[in-house]
Protein backbone atom coordinates (compact mmCIF):
# COMPACT_ATOMS: atom_id res chain seq x y z
CA UNK A 1 0.00 0.00 0.00
CA UNK A 2 1.48 3.62 -1.19
CA UNK A 3 1.82 5.66 2.22
CA UNK A 4 4.39 7.56 4.42
CA UNK A 5 4.43 9.63 7.71
CA UNK A 6 5.14 13.38 8.04
CA UNK A 7 7.42 14.36 10.87
CA UNK A 8 9.13 17.34 11.91
CA UNK A 9 12.35 18.62 13.21
CA UNK A 10 10.41 20.32 15.90
CA UNK A 11 6.77 21.37 16.92
CA UNK A 12 5.41 24.02 15.54
CA UNK A 13 6.95 23.75 12.12
CA UNK A 14 4.09 23.49 9.85
CA UNK A 15 3.17 19.36 10.03
CA UNK A 16 -0.58 19.87 9.93
CA UNK A 17 -0.47 22.39 7.23
CA UNK A 18 1.54 19.90 4.80
CA UNK A 19 -0.44 17.11 5.81
CA UNK A 20 -3.50 18.97 4.92
CA UNK A 21 -2.64 20.41 1.46
CA UNK A 22 -1.36 16.59 1.11
CA UNK A 23 -4.75 14.91 2.08
CA UNK A 24 -6.50 18.32 -0.21
CA UNK A 25 -4.49 17.04 -3.13
CA UNK A 26 -4.93 13.19 -2.84
CA UNK A 27 -8.77 13.79 -2.25
CA UNK A 28 -8.64 15.96 -5.47
CA UNK A 29 -6.81 13.33 -7.43
CA UNK A 30 -9.63 10.62 -6.34
CA UNK A 31 -7.00 8.66 -3.81
CA UNK A 32 -9.07 7.23 -1.15
CA UNK A 33 -6.41 8.29 1.49
CA UNK A 34 -6.72 7.22 5.40
CA UNK A 35 -5.05 9.49 7.57
CA UNK A 36 -3.55 8.80 11.00
CA UNK A 37 -2.16 11.37 14.12
CA UNK A 38 0.43 10.42 16.29
CA UNK A 39 -0.01 10.80 20.04
CA UNK A 40 -2.74 11.89 21.95
CA UNK A 41 -4.43 14.62 19.57
CA UNK A 42 -7.90 15.23 19.29
CA UNK A 43 -7.41 18.50 17.14
CA UNK A 44 -5.45 16.99 14.15
CA UNK A 45 -7.89 14.30 13.48
CA UNK A 46 -10.71 16.54 13.54
CA UNK A 47 -9.08 18.50 10.71
CA UNK A 48 -7.72 14.86 8.42
CA UNK A 49 -11.46 13.91 8.65
CA UNK A 50 -12.83 16.88 7.42
CA UNK A 51 -10.32 16.97 4.72
CA UNK A 52 -9.54 13.81 3.98
CA UNK A 53 -13.27 12.06 4.60
CA UNK A 54 -12.38 9.30 6.01
CA UNK A 55 -12.70 9.38 9.96
CA UNK A 56 -8.51 9.92 10.91
CA UNK A 57 -7.36 7.76 14.07
CA UNK A 58 -4.98 7.84 16.46
CA UNK A 59 -1.52 6.04 16.68
CA UNK A 60 0.37 6.00 19.85
CA UNK A 61 3.43 3.79 20.92
CA UNK A 62 3.45 4.83 24.85
CA UNK A 63 -0.62 4.28 25.38
CA UNK A 64 -1.10 1.08 23.05
CA UNK A 65 1.06 -2.15 22.34
CA UNK A 66 2.51 -2.88 18.82
CA UNK A 67 -0.18 -5.02 18.28
CA UNK A 68 -2.48 -2.51 19.21
CA UNK A 69 -1.53 0.30 16.89
CA UNK A 70 -1.27 -2.48 14.21
CA UNK A 71 -4.80 -2.97 14.58
CA UNK A 72 -5.66 0.43 14.80
CA UNK A 73 -3.62 0.82 11.78
CA UNK A 74 -5.06 -1.77 9.78
CA UNK A 75 -8.58 -1.32 10.90
CA UNK A 76 -8.79 1.92 9.96
CA UNK A 77 -6.79 1.35 6.84
CA UNK A 78 -9.47 -1.46 4.99
CA UNK A 79 -10.67 -0.25 1.74
CA UNK A 80 -8.31 3.21 1.01
CA UNK A 81 -5.38 3.27 -1.74
CA UNK A 82 -3.06 5.21 0.41
CA UNK A 83 -2.54 5.79 4.12
CA UNK A 84 -0.79 9.50 5.27
CA UNK A 85 0.12 9.40 9.56
CA UNK A 86 1.26 13.07 10.64
CA UNK A 87 3.54 12.21 13.51
CA UNK A 88 3.80 14.78 16.40
CA UNK A 89 6.24 16.87 18.05
CA UNK A 90 9.71 16.20 16.85
CA UNK A 91 10.57 13.21 14.86
CA UNK A 92 12.84 11.72 17.77
CA UNK A 93 10.78 13.30 20.75
CA UNK A 94 8.82 10.84 22.67
CA UNK A 95 8.22 9.95 26.65
CA UNK A 96 11.89 11.09 27.28
CA UNK A 97 15.05 12.26 26.26
CA UNK A 98 16.27 8.96 26.47
CA UNK A 99 14.76 6.54 24.34
CA UNK A 100 12.15 6.71 21.01
CA UNK A 101 9.18 5.15 23.11
CA UNK A 102 5.96 7.07 22.25
CA UNK A 103 7.93 8.99 19.09
CA UNK A 104 7.04 9.03 15.32
CA UNK A 105 10.07 7.70 14.81
CA UNK A 106 8.97 4.57 16.78
CA UNK A 107 5.44 4.75 14.80
CA UNK A 108 7.66 4.78 11.53
CA UNK A 109 9.76 1.96 12.46
CA UNK A 110 6.68 -0.39 13.61
CA UNK A 111 4.55 0.31 10.49
CA UNK A 112 7.45 -0.02 8.16
CA UNK A 113 6.68 3.76 6.77
CA UNK A 114 8.99 5.76 5.54
CA UNK A 115 9.30 9.35 6.51
CA UNK A 116 9.23 12.99 5.28
CA UNK A 117 10.69 15.07 7.33
CA UNK A 118 8.95 19.18 7.21
CA UNK A 119 11.70 21.75 8.19
CA UNK A 120 10.56 25.31 9.12
CA UNK A 121 13.11 27.38 6.22
CA UNK A 122 12.06 31.07 7.17
CA UNK A 123 14.91 32.04 9.27
CA UNK A 124 17.35 29.92 7.37
CA UNK A 125 20.29 29.48 4.79
CA UNK A 126 22.63 27.05 4.60
CA UNK A 127 22.81 25.62 8.18
CA UNK A 128 19.66 24.20 7.06
CA UNK A 129 22.20 21.13 5.44
CA UNK A 130 23.10 21.00 8.88
CA UNK A 131 20.08 19.88 10.16
CA UNK A 132 18.95 17.49 7.57
CA UNK A 133 22.43 15.80 7.77
CA UNK A 134 21.74 15.40 11.37
CA UNK A 135 18.52 13.88 11.04
CA UNK A 136 19.70 11.33 8.14
CA UNK A 137 22.64 10.03 10.64
CA UNK A 138 20.70 9.66 13.89
CA UNK A 139 18.72 6.86 13.46
CA UNK A 140 20.14 4.30 10.28
CA UNK A 141 17.27 2.31 10.82
CA UNK A 142 14.59 4.67 9.88
CA UNK A 143 13.97 4.99 5.90
CA UNK A 144 14.06 9.12 5.22
CA UNK A 145 12.60 9.47 2.33
CA UNK A 146 12.69 13.11 1.37
CA UNK A 147 12.53 16.50 3.21
CA UNK A 148 9.74 19.06 2.50
CA UNK A 149 10.83 22.76 3.09
CA UNK A 150 7.79 24.97 4.68
CA UNK A 151 7.36 28.83 5.41
CA UNK A 152 10.14 30.07 2.32
CA UNK A 153 10.77 33.35 1.64
CA UNK A 154 10.56 32.92 -2.25
CA UNK A 155 12.13 30.89 -5.19
CA UNK A 156 15.81 32.61 -4.86
CA UNK A 157 15.44 31.54 -1.07
CA UNK A 158 14.15 28.26 -1.97
CA UNK A 159 17.18 27.74 -4.71
CA UNK A 160 19.73 28.72 -1.81
CA UNK A 161 18.45 26.20 0.49
CA UNK A 162 17.90 23.58 -1.76
CA UNK A 163 22.03 24.34 -3.04
CA UNK A 164 23.18 23.64 0.27
CA UNK A 165 21.12 20.53 1.28
CA UNK A 166 22.54 19.05 -2.09
CA UNK A 167 26.14 19.74 -1.27
CA UNK A 168 25.95 17.54 2.07
CA UNK A 169 23.06 15.55 2.01
CA UNK A 170 21.61 12.46 0.28
CA UNK A 171 17.95 12.76 1.18
CA UNK A 172 15.70 14.39 -1.58
CA UNK A 173 13.68 17.46 -1.67
CA UNK A 174 10.26 16.80 -2.46
CA UNK A 175 9.09 20.30 -2.77
CA UNK A 176 8.59 23.57 -0.82
CA UNK A 177 5.48 25.43 0.94
CA UNK A 178 5.63 29.31 0.90
CA UNK A 179 4.37 31.01 4.02
CA UNK A 180 0.21 31.22 3.24
CA UNK A 181 -1.24 33.02 5.81
CA UNK A 182 -4.83 32.13 4.13
CA UNK A 183 -4.44 28.69 4.94
CA UNK A 184 -2.86 29.25 8.15
CA UNK A 185 -5.44 27.43 11.48
CA UNK A 186 -6.16 29.48 13.95
CA UNK A 187 -4.40 28.89 17.29
CA UNK A 188 -5.72 29.08 20.78
CA UNK A 189 -4.43 27.86 24.58
CA UNK A 190 -5.17 24.05 23.83
CA UNK A 191 -4.29 24.02 20.08
CA UNK A 192 -5.65 24.60 16.60
CA UNK A 193 -9.17 25.52 16.37
CA UNK A 194 -11.50 22.81 16.25
CA UNK A 195 -12.75 21.40 12.93
CA UNK A 196 -16.58 21.73 14.41
CA UNK A 197 -15.58 25.39 14.31
CA UNK A 198 -14.46 25.65 10.61
CA UNK A 199 -17.24 28.10 9.21
CA UNK A 200 -15.45 27.96 5.43
CA UNK A 201 -16.54 26.18 2.97
CA UNK A 202 -15.21 22.51 2.41
CA UNK A 203 -14.95 22.73 -1.47
CA UNK A 204 -13.11 25.90 -1.07
CA UNK A 205 -10.39 25.01 1.22
CA UNK A 206 -9.67 21.56 0.01
CA UNK A 207 -9.55 23.34 -3.21
CA UNK A 208 -7.24 25.93 -1.94
CA UNK A 209 -4.74 23.45 -0.53
CA UNK A 210 -4.59 20.87 -3.09
CA UNK A 211 -3.78 23.66 -5.29
CA UNK A 212 -1.40 24.48 -2.91
CA UNK A 213 0.32 21.21 -2.62
CA UNK A 214 -0.10 20.89 -6.80
CA UNK A 215 1.96 24.36 -7.20
CA UNK A 216 4.92 23.17 -5.15
CA UNK A 217 5.41 19.68 -3.89
CA UNK A 218 6.53 16.64 -5.72
CA UNK A 219 3.33 15.06 -5.64
CA UNK A 220 3.89 12.07 -7.92
CA UNK A 221 7.16 11.27 -6.11
CA UNK A 222 5.49 11.60 -2.76
CA UNK A 223 2.22 9.69 -3.90
CA UNK A 224 4.71 6.87 -4.84
CA UNK A 225 6.38 6.46 -1.46
CA UNK A 226 5.34 3.04 0.02
CA UNK A 227 5.42 1.38 2.77
CA UNK A 228 7.92 -1.29 3.67
CA UNK A 229 7.89 -4.89 3.77
CA UNK A 230 4.23 -6.03 4.54
CA UNK A 231 3.09 -6.63 8.61
CA UNK A 232 0.31 -8.93 9.35
CA UNK A 233 -1.62 -8.41 12.14
CA UNK A 234 -1.24 -10.91 14.80
CA UNK A 235 -4.56 -10.05 16.98
CA UNK A 236 -6.96 -8.42 14.68
CA UNK A 237 -9.65 -10.51 13.03
CA UNK A 238 -12.24 -9.52 10.75
CA UNK A 239 -15.48 -7.07 11.68
CA UNK A 240 -18.70 -9.25 13.11
CA UNK A 241 -21.82 -7.48 13.07
CA UNK A 242 -22.84 -6.79 17.12
CA UNK A 243 -26.82 -6.22 17.35
CA UNK A 244 -27.05 -2.81 19.07
CA UNK A 245 -28.32 -3.20 22.41
CA UNK A 246 -27.56 0.09 24.08
CA UNK A 247 -28.24 4.32 22.89
CA UNK A 248 -24.74 6.34 24.43
CA UNK A 249 -25.83 10.02 23.62
CA UNK A 250 -22.35 11.59 22.73
CA UNK A 251 -22.39 15.08 23.21
CA UNK A 252 -20.47 16.87 19.96
CA UNK A 253 -20.59 20.31 18.87
CA UNK A 254 -18.05 23.30 19.07
CA UNK A 255 -17.59 23.26 22.44
CA UNK A 256 -17.23 19.34 22.82
CA UNK A 257 -15.37 17.69 20.47
CA UNK A 258 -12.34 16.32 22.35
CA UNK A 259 -13.03 11.76 21.71
CA UNK A 260 -10.42 9.12 20.33
CA UNK A 261 -12.55 7.74 17.17
CA UNK A 262 -11.10 4.52 18.75
CA UNK A 263 -12.78 4.78 21.66
CA UNK A 264 -16.36 5.20 19.81
CA UNK A 265 -15.28 2.78 17.63
CA UNK A 266 -15.00 -0.03 20.58
CA UNK A 267 -18.18 0.82 22.09
CA UNK A 268 -20.23 0.40 18.64
CA UNK A 269 -18.44 -2.85 18.38
CA UNK A 270 -19.64 -4.03 22.01
CA UNK A 271 -22.97 -3.27 20.71
CA UNK A 272 -23.52 0.66 21.44
CA UNK A 273 -25.22 3.21 18.95
CA UNK A 274 -23.72 6.49 18.75
CA UNK A 275 -26.24 8.93 19.25
CA UNK A 276 -24.41 12.41 18.71
CA UNK A 277 -26.59 15.92 20.23
CA UNK A 278 -25.23 19.64 21.04
CA UNK A 279 -25.71 20.85 24.45
CA UNK A 280 -25.46 24.57 22.94
CA UNK A 281 -27.42 24.40 20.52
CA UNK A 282 -30.24 21.13 21.50
CA UNK A 283 -33.17 21.58 23.63
CA UNK A 284 -32.58 18.55 25.37
CA UNK A 285 -31.14 14.86 25.48
CA UNK A 286 -32.36 12.54 22.86
CA UNK A 287 -34.88 9.97 23.89
CA UNK A 288 -34.52 6.60 24.19
CA UNK A 289 -30.41 7.10 25.30
CA UNK A 290 -29.06 4.19 27.72
CA UNK A 291 -25.54 6.36 29.03
CA UNK A 292 -24.04 9.53 28.43
CA UNK A 293 -20.47 10.27 27.45
CA UNK A 294 -19.35 13.86 27.94
CA UNK A 295 -15.69 14.05 26.05
CA UNK A 296 -13.76 17.65 26.30
CA UNK A 297 -13.59 20.46 24.29
CA UNK A 298 -14.04 24.17 24.86
CA UNK A 299 -16.52 24.75 27.05
CA UNK A 300 -14.95 27.61 28.60
CA UNK A 301 -15.15 29.29 24.99
CA UNK A 302 -19.20 28.65 25.05
CA UNK A 303 -20.09 29.17 28.97
CA UNK A 304 -22.63 31.78 28.22
CA UNK A 305 -24.51 29.47 25.96
CA UNK A 306 -24.03 26.66 28.04
CA UNK A 307 -25.59 28.44 30.75
CA UNK A 308 -28.11 29.66 28.86
CA UNK A 309 -29.68 26.79 27.49
CA UNK A 310 -31.51 26.19 30.87
CA UNK A 311 -33.90 22.75 29.02
CA UNK A 312 -30.42 21.23 28.18
CA UNK A 313 -29.16 21.42 31.67
CA UNK A 314 -32.37 20.52 33.44
CA UNK A 315 -32.38 17.22 30.58
CA UNK A 316 -28.94 16.51 31.68
CA UNK A 317 -29.21 16.75 35.56
CA UNK A 318 -32.93 14.58 35.03
CA UNK A 319 -30.66 12.44 33.11
CA UNK A 320 -28.17 11.74 36.09
CA UNK A 321 -30.83 11.50 38.63
CA UNK A 322 -32.47 8.46 36.67
CA UNK A 323 -29.55 5.68 37.70
CA UNK A 324 -28.62 5.69 33.95
CA UNK A 325 -24.40 5.62 33.51
CA UNK A 326 -22.92 8.94 32.89
CA UNK A 327 -18.75 9.37 32.00
CA UNK A 328 -17.22 12.62 31.42
CA UNK A 329 -13.69 13.53 30.45
CA UNK A 330 -11.94 16.89 31.12
CA UNK A 331 -14.63 19.74 29.29
CA UNK A 332 -17.20 17.47 29.86
CA UNK A 333 -16.18 17.21 33.70
CA UNK A 334 -16.41 20.80 33.72
CA UNK A 335 -19.88 20.92 32.38
CA UNK A 336 -21.78 18.56 35.31
CA UNK A 337 -19.98 21.40 37.85
CA UNK A 338 -22.02 24.00 39.65
CA UNK A 339 -20.18 26.60 37.87
CA UNK A 340 -17.34 28.07 35.54
CA UNK A 341 -15.11 30.75 36.45
CA UNK A 342 -13.67 31.87 33.12
CA UNK A 343 -10.33 33.56 32.57
CA UNK A 344 -12.13 37.00 32.30
CA UNK A 345 -13.85 37.02 35.67
CA UNK A 346 -17.22 35.43 34.42
CA UNK A 347 -19.16 32.94 36.45
CA UNK A 348 -22.13 31.08 34.91
CA UNK A 349 -23.69 27.97 36.20
CA UNK A 350 -23.62 24.46 34.65
CA UNK A 351 -25.67 21.39 35.13
CA UNK A 352 -24.59 21.43 38.84
CA UNK A 353 -24.49 17.38 39.06
CA UNK A 354 -21.33 17.48 39.82
CA UNK A 355 -20.64 19.51 43.57
CA UNK A 356 -18.10 21.88 42.79
CA UNK A 357 -16.47 24.73 40.32
CA UNK A 358 -14.20 24.76 38.34
CA UNK A 359 -11.89 28.04 37.92
CA UNK A 360 -9.90 28.26 34.20
CA UNK A 361 -6.07 28.71 34.94
CA UNK A 362 -3.66 30.47 32.64
CA UNK A 363 -1.34 27.98 32.22
CA UNK A 364 -1.36 23.68 31.62
CA UNK A 365 -2.27 21.76 34.59
CA UNK A 366 -0.47 18.31 35.17
CA UNK A 367 0.10 18.02 31.42
CA UNK A 368 1.56 14.96 29.84
CA UNK A 369 1.26 10.80 29.79
CA UNK A 370 -1.29 8.89 33.06
CA UNK A 371 -1.01 5.47 33.65
CA UNK A 372 -4.17 5.15 35.90
CA UNK A 373 -5.16 2.13 38.48
CA UNK A 374 -8.37 1.85 39.31
CA UNK A 375 -9.09 1.31 43.37
CA UNK A 376 -12.15 0.62 43.13
CA UNK A 377 -14.55 -1.10 40.73
CA UNK A 378 -16.55 1.42 38.96
CA UNK A 379 -18.28 2.45 35.41
CA UNK A 380 -15.32 1.18 33.33
CA UNK A 381 -14.12 -1.95 34.86
CA UNK A 382 -12.92 -3.66 38.23
CA UNK A 383 -10.49 -2.70 40.89
CA UNK A 384 -6.88 -2.82 40.00
CA UNK A 385 -7.84 -2.16 35.94
CA UNK A 386 -4.26 -0.63 34.75
CA UNK A 387 -5.36 1.99 31.66
CA UNK A 388 -3.32 4.89 29.66
CA UNK A 389 -4.01 8.30 29.02
CA UNK A 390 -3.09 11.95 29.42
CA UNK A 391 -4.03 14.90 30.67
CA UNK A 392 -4.37 18.47 28.97
CA UNK A 393 -6.35 21.12 30.80
CA UNK A 394 -5.95 24.75 31.50
CA UNK A 395 -8.34 24.64 34.57
CA UNK A 396 -8.46 23.36 38.80
CA UNK A 397 -11.07 22.24 40.75
CA UNK A 398 -11.58 24.71 43.78
CA UNK A 399 -14.32 24.01 46.67
CA UNK A 400 -13.91 20.70 46.21
CA UNK A 401 -15.90 18.18 48.57
CA UNK A 402 -15.44 14.55 49.65
CA UNK A 403 -16.35 12.97 46.78
CA UNK A 404 -15.17 9.29 46.46
CA UNK A 405 -12.31 8.59 43.47
CA UNK A 406 -11.80 5.68 41.42
CA UNK A 407 -8.58 6.39 40.13
CA UNK A 408 -4.88 6.14 41.32
CA UNK A 409 -3.35 8.58 38.64
CA UNK A 410 0.19 8.31 38.07
CA UNK A 411 1.43 11.60 35.91
CA UNK A 412 5.04 10.58 33.43
CA UNK A 413 6.00 14.13 33.07
CA UNK A 414 6.01 15.07 36.97
CA UNK A 415 6.22 11.89 38.42
CA UNK A 416 3.35 12.74 40.90
CA UNK A 417 0.75 10.88 42.19
CA UNK A 418 -3.15 11.63 42.94
CA UNK A 419 -6.16 10.25 43.52
CA UNK A 420 -9.03 11.35 40.70
CA UNK A 421 -11.77 9.84 39.43
CA UNK A 422 -14.50 11.40 40.89
CA UNK A 423 -17.93 9.29 41.59
CA UNK A 424 -21.13 10.36 42.68
CA UNK A 425 -24.19 7.56 42.00
CA UNK A 426 -23.70 6.65 38.27
CA UNK A 427 -21.68 9.58 37.57
CA UNK A 428 -17.57 8.91 36.71
CA UNK A 429 -15.82 12.10 35.94
CA UNK A 430 -12.27 12.95 35.51
CA UNK A 431 -9.22 15.25 33.95
CA UNK A 432 -7.76 11.99 32.36
CA UNK A 433 -8.46 11.01 28.89
CA UNK A 434 -8.87 7.65 28.35
CA UNK A 435 -7.48 5.47 25.28
CA UNK A 436 -9.83 2.61 25.51
CA UNK A 437 -7.97 0.84 23.67
CA UNK A 438 -5.64 0.57 26.22
CA UNK A 439 -7.86 -2.02 28.18
CA UNK A 440 -10.35 -3.01 25.85
CA UNK A 441 -12.72 -3.92 28.95
CA UNK A 442 -13.47 -0.40 29.11
CA UNK A 443 -15.84 -0.51 26.24
CA UNK A 444 -17.13 -3.66 27.52
CA UNK A 445 -17.67 -2.40 31.06
CA UNK A 446 -19.70 0.87 29.82
CA UNK A 447 -21.99 -0.68 27.33
CA UNK A 448 -22.47 -3.47 30.35
CA UNK A 449 -23.64 -0.70 32.54
CA UNK A 450 -25.33 1.26 29.92
CA UNK A 451 -27.70 -2.40 29.54
CA UNK A 452 -28.08 -3.15 33.08
CA UNK A 453 -29.31 0.59 33.51
CA UNK A 454 -31.82 0.46 30.43
CA UNK A 455 -33.04 -3.47 31.97
CA UNK A 456 -33.74 -1.99 35.26
CA UNK A 457 -35.76 0.57 33.61
CA UNK A 458 -37.72 -1.92 31.68
CA UNK A 459 -38.37 -3.58 34.81
CA UNK A 460 -40.65 -0.70 36.01
CA UNK A 461 -42.23 0.07 33.67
Amino acid sequence: MKGFLIAGTASGVGKTTVTLALLAAMRRRGVIVQSFKGGPDFLDTGHHTRIAGRVARNLDTWMLSPDANRDVFFEASCGADAVLVEGMMGLFDGKDGATEVGSSAEIAKLLRLPVVLVLDASKSARSIAAVVLGFERFDPELTLAGVILNRVASERHFKMLETAIHSACRTPILGWMPRESSIAIAERHLGLRTAEESEEDLDAQIERLAALAEEHLNLDALFSLERGLDIKSTTVQPPVNVATSVRIGVARDRAFSFYYEDNLGLLRSHGAEIVPFSPVLDASLPTGIDALYLGGGYPELYAQQLSANQSMLASIREFAASGHPVYAECGGMVYLSKQIMTADGGAYAMAGVLPFTVEMTGKLVQFGYVTVELTQDCLLGPRGTLLRGHSFHYSRIINMPGLATNYRVHYSLSDCEEDEGYSLGNVLASYIHLLFRTAPMIAQCFVGAASNAKDRELTQI
